[in-house]
């Protein structure tokens, strides 16, 4: 059974920081494109940003600068960086392996942006 568990939302001030994990169970990540998508209310969800097995990186034009992605294979884990946080950023972060069509998918962890 393929399970990707996610940790590290919560509540921020504008500016600040958090780390999102991924960590899975079932699969070999290193074997798979990871990718972090995010959802907030009434929006369709989007893609974030996306490393590939060999390491090719996608970040969305709207983190670029901000938000980096970063897999560790020996813990089977992916994990995403964000800093400069907006409340824009507001949203359910979801963790992905393989496409958004046919892949695995994280139960998500919420990532509030307020003061």
């Amino acid at each position: 059974q393929v399970q990707l568990v996610e940790s590290g939302g919560g509540l921020v001030q504008p500016g600040g920081s958090l780390r999102l994990s991924c960590v899975a169970s079932g699969i070999i990540i290193s074997r798979y494109a990871m990718g972090w998508y995010r959802q907030a209310p009434g929006k369709q969800r989007e893609l974030v940003a996306r490393i590939s097995p060999g390491g090719s990186i996608i970040i969305a034009d709207s983190v670029k600068g901000r938000f980096s992605i970063s897999r560790d294979n020996a813990k089977n884990a992916v994990y995403l960086q964000m800093n400069s946080l907006k409340p824009e950023d507001t949203a359910d972060y979801y963790c992905n392996a393989g496409t958004a069509v046919s892949g695995y998918w994280g139960q998500g962890t919420q990532v509030t942006v307020s003061s």
